[in-house]
């Protein structure tokens, strides 16, 4: 096989959300906060900044709860949206660690803001299962832009060809393989295995 890296979507791929509402399904039941309030008064105007790491994610979310929810705190919110975006894909991991033990290494290719990426690499241990991550505030770029992909190939040190990715978004699958990137859509109901398989079976196509 002629990859040498494997790249790994986290949200929808890595970290599966049980609840069909995500992290935030119960927020307003569980610390009095309403989801949709949160979405208009921090997210809509602030995350694009705050995940091409522009702008600090706890510098806008203090000021935010002041206004629309003086009780609660900026720590006890994050830690409370962390711990419940955290269900990890065991039967995943178990189909990746034998990739990695035939010598390939296995990178997290994501868009993720500062913390949260810590979280991931060193609170979940994803730092025992994966040999790097690249995420979009480290990089200034976030999926599907073309520049996040060809900056994980600059720092990852891989050719593009010997790179293969899965994401739950075909819009990234689709940008990945107009860099070069042999890509597939992953949905957890076909093996990784089968999926790599058929991919290093075709030729790369990357844009002019």
């Amino acid at each position: 096989m002629r990859f040498k890296a494997v790249m790994v979507d986290v949200d929808g791929v890595v970290i599966v959300h049980p609840e069909p509402q995500g992290w935030s399904g119960h927020l307003e039941r569980d610390l009095g906060l309403s989801k949709t309030l949160l979405q208009s008064a921090f997210f809509e105007p602030y995350w694009q900044d705050i995940i091409l790491g522009r702008a600090d994610l706890r510098d806008r979310l203090t000021p935010v709860l002041a206004e629309i929810a003086p009780d609660l705190s900026a720590d006890r919110l994050v830690r409370y949206w962390f711990e419940h975006d955290a269900c990890l894909d065991q039967d995943l991991l178990a189909q990746l660690a034998p990739i990695r033990a035939g010598g390939l290494e296995l990178h997290l290719a994501t868009v993720q803001e500062h913390e949260r990426a810590r979280y991931i690499w060193d609170g979940l241990g994803l730092k025992r299962h994966f040999d790097g991550m690249h995420y979009a505030a480290e990089l200034g770029w976030a999926k599907p832009a073309a520049q996040f992909f060809r900056a994980v190939t600059t720092r990852s040190g891989f050719a593009p060809n010997e790179i293969f990715f899965i994401d739950d978004k075909q819009a990234n699958v689709d940008a990945a393989r107009r860099e070069g990137w042999s890509a597939a859509l992953w949905d957890g109901t076909r093996p990784l295995a089968d999926l790599m398989a058929e991919a290093a079976a075709k030729e790369p196509q990357r844009s002019a």
